[in-house]
């Protein structure tokens, strides 16, 4: 009897249930760099689209050399470090750097091929039937040649330095992103072959010499390569091709560093010797200038890269920036002044009014930045009753207003704080001086701290008001910055909510003084509570769908990296909260996976504006948070940088940040979706409505600040 109960149970008991994914299997990730390398294939797609105004397609075609540049001098650099250095630990999804490598040199050259056949093939001629012609030197004749060889002598035969290579004669010092010419040249009467350089002084004069009627331009480099026997007179030129290389250009600064100025400016110093990480040539290079030049930079044959055409498209800027030529560019864009700062007749917008009122949402470029950031700033500064004015910069502008209000802050006597960052990538220089002219002026400045950046975006105004104080905020998801604020789209929160204040009064003391704030009342602070609140918060969301209050997470950034976020995004999905993330870079998730991420969709906008905001959205039932702040979810803006999210309490505001979600979500013209494969497919409207959530913002915004106008109108 036993044994026939023991068959009974065995038939009956219910099948085991399958284990539970390892959420830290590394096939669940996608690589970080192949993941960038899709982000710029993105942008190279919208130079391919031919409904793309003409001069739009030929500034993506700018974008997405420069964007290849910053890359290879920074992210490539990092890799070969790790490979010099015996690293070959692999990497979040499991591949090695070496074979991250391998990859990216294969991608990176298809990009090649496709932009050279874009420019040639398609972007050259459509200019030449509207007038605008890249053509060869021997493409002029009679008159305008004459003028370009004048100009050549007068002008460019002055400032070229040919270098020689031989006895006593070094391979000359190959500048970081220089163009130059490789030359063979032979003396008729000794026979003697010799290699030379002749940089390409693009830095001084343009990269496209214009002749005729102003719109016929011939390249520098090619002018010069016609005008060799002048450089190198009484001897025989042999062959010449065009070269450029690429430097490791990544520095970091000694957490122990006694000044933080004087480190990175050692640093910078350095890195203009930085090692090479690739060589481009001219298609067509004969094996002799090649071999010449691979050998004295000591690159491997893997890292050089043949280019068919023209070499550097992000001196294409130069075209693109030609006057005129409206049809051939996206309709112009005015930013409009926020409603609720609209000024009565003839007056200036009375920002630190609008902001006792009620809390103001801004978002750039629609809103416009002079008539709200800046307003409210130079408000503040001739303001007799405001007391102090702390500000962070990251990256700002030449002509930015804000950095020069500070010193007038100080000339009237108040307090001036600025927080500049000298160690934002590429802008260290620029911080350097307008640190120096800050503190010449008398304003305190500090230049963070050697183990962090400081990448919150912030400002802080402290006003007497009664027998006390009031603090008006700026908190954004962008850089004080005129010119990207016509050109990224960013929010920003213009508050007097008194935690907020206190809040970011305390994270300016951690950043000027000596402390260690416990915790903050309602913001999010990296490196010290944001992760951890993030991933509470999708935690509590995952809680409130178990007990039947409903869930969803709803994200938008510039890139998702960080392991443990991705993690708890998973838990979530694997929860049945649904998941909605629209990051325009690098994405390591992998949405769609059975039993992971069915429930998480990851869609990517790019499009005219670079989509550069942040929001964090949590819907609990009748509860809703979300956040907005200069972070993304990466390690290292939660480990490495000081960072700021802010809540959005007002509930009109946060319903304006989910309306804009939505038509995010909603796009199906700038909009490309991801699978699990990593592969990005591009929506298009089909038989459905066309939606363009730039155009639509566009519109919307317009509209309410006409609406705003006629209303003030009809009160005056």
């Amino acid at each position: 009897m036993a044994a026939m109960m023991r068959d009974v149970t065995d038939v009956t008991s219910p099948p085991e249930s399958p284990p539970a994914p390892d959420l830290k299997d590394p096939g669940l990730y996608f690589n970080r760099e192949t993941s960038w390398m899709e982000f710029n294939d993105r942008v190279l797609q919208l130079a391919e689209d031919p409904d793309v105004p003409l001069l739009e397609r030929l500034k993506f075609l700018a974008i997405v050399s420069s964007n290849l540049d910053e890359f290879f001098m920074v992210r490539v650099a990092g890799l070969h470090d790790q490979i010099d250095a015996g690293i070959e630990k692999p990497l979040q999804d499991g591949r090695t750097p070496s074979q991250t490598l391998d990859a990216l040199r294969k991608v990176v050259r298809e990009h090649n091929e496709r932009q050279s056949r874009c420019l040639l093939h398609e972007l050259r001629p459509a200019l030449a039937e509207h007038g605008i012609r890249i053509v060869g030197y021997d493409e002029v004749e009679g008159r305008q040649r004459r003028d370009l060889d004048e100009r050549f002598r007068r002008q460019i035969f002055p400032v070229l330095t040919p270098l020689a290579v031989g006895l006593g004669r070094p391979f000359p010092y190959i500048s970081n992103l220089s163009l130059s010419l490789g030359v063979i040249v032979r003396d008729p009467i000794s026979e003697l072959e010799t290699f030379a350089r002749v940089k390409v002084p693009k830095e001084m004069l343009p990269r496209f010499v214009a002749t005729g009627d102003g719109r016929t331009f011939v390249t520098l480099e090619e002018l010069i390569a016609e005008n060799l026997d002048v450089l190198f007179p009484g001897m025989e030129i042999l062959d010449h091709a065009v070269f450029r290389v690429t430097r490791d250009a990544d520095f970091t600064v000694s957490d122990e560093a006694d000044d933080l100025l004087q480190a990175v400016e050692e640093e910078l110093r350095a890195r203009r010797f930085g090692e090479t990480v690739r060589v481009e040539i001219s298609a067509g290079m004969s094996p002799a200038i090649r071999e010449q030049i691979t050998r004295a930079l000591e690159v491997e044959p893997e890292d050089v890269f043949e280019v068919d055409g023209l070499l550097d498209l992000k001196d294409l800027w130069a075209i693109v920036g030609l006057q005129g030529f409206s049809d051939l560019r996206d309709a112009p864009w005015s930013p409009v002044t926020q409603p609720l700062l609209q000024p009565d007749e003839d007056a200036q917008p009375d920002v630190l009014g609008a902001m006792r009122k009620r809390d103001i949402l801004l978002h750039h470029p629609y809103d416009s930045f002079a008539s709200s950031v800046e307003r409210f700033v130079d408000q503040a500064v001739n303001d007799p009753d405001v007391l102090a004015i702390k500000q962070t910069v990251y990256r700002t502008s030449d002509d930015s207003p804000l950095v020069p209000a500070l010193i007038r802050a100080t000339e009237r006597g108040k307090q001036a704080v600025c927080l500049v960052e000298v160690k934002a990538r590429f802008d260290e220089r620029a911080n350097i001086t307008w640190g120096r002219a800050l503190e010449e002026a008398g304003v305190h400045v500090v230049y963070g701290l050697p183990s962090l950046k400081t990448h919150a975006k912030c400002i802080l105004v402290v006003r007497r008001e009664g027998d006390g104080v009031r603090h008006y905020l700026h908190v954004g998801t962008g850089n004080y910055n005129a010119k990207t604020a016509r050109l990224y789209t960013d929010f920003g929160l213009l508050t007097c909510d008194e935690q907020l204040g206190n809040d970011v009064a305390d994270m300016f003391n951690f950043l000027t003084g000596f402390a260690r704030p416990r915790g903050y009342r309602k913001v999010l602070v990296a490196p010290a509570h944001m992760r951890q609140g993030i991933i509470a918060e999708i935690d509590k969301t995952i809680a409130a769908h178990r007990d039947g209050r409903g869930g969803r997470i709803r994200l938008k950034m510039n890139s998702l990296v960080d392991k443990e976020c991705i993690r708890a995004l998973y838990r979530a999905s694997q929860a049945g909260v649904e998941v909605e993330i629209n990051v325009r870079g690098i994405c390591c998730l992998k949405p769609g996976v059975p039993g992971v991420s069915e429930n998480i969709r990851v869609i990517s906008v790019v499009g005219r504006f670079l989509e550069h905001s942040r929001i964090f959205s949590f819907d609990r039932g009748d509860e809703a948070l979300i956040y907005i702040g200069s972070a993304d979810l990466m390690p290292r803006n939660l480990d490495t940088r000081v960072e700021l999210l802010t809540p959005i309490r007002d509930e009109s505001l946060r319903a304006e940040l989910t309306d804009t979600l939505d038509r995010c979500f909603a796009d199906n013209m700038n909009c490309w979706d991801l699978d699990s494969d990593c592969n990005w497919t591009r929506r298009t409207p089909g038989d459905a409505e066309p939606r363009n959530v730039q155009r639509e913002l566009m519109a919307a915004h317009a509209a309410l600040a006409a609406e705003a106008s006629a209303a003030s109108a009809e009160d005056s």
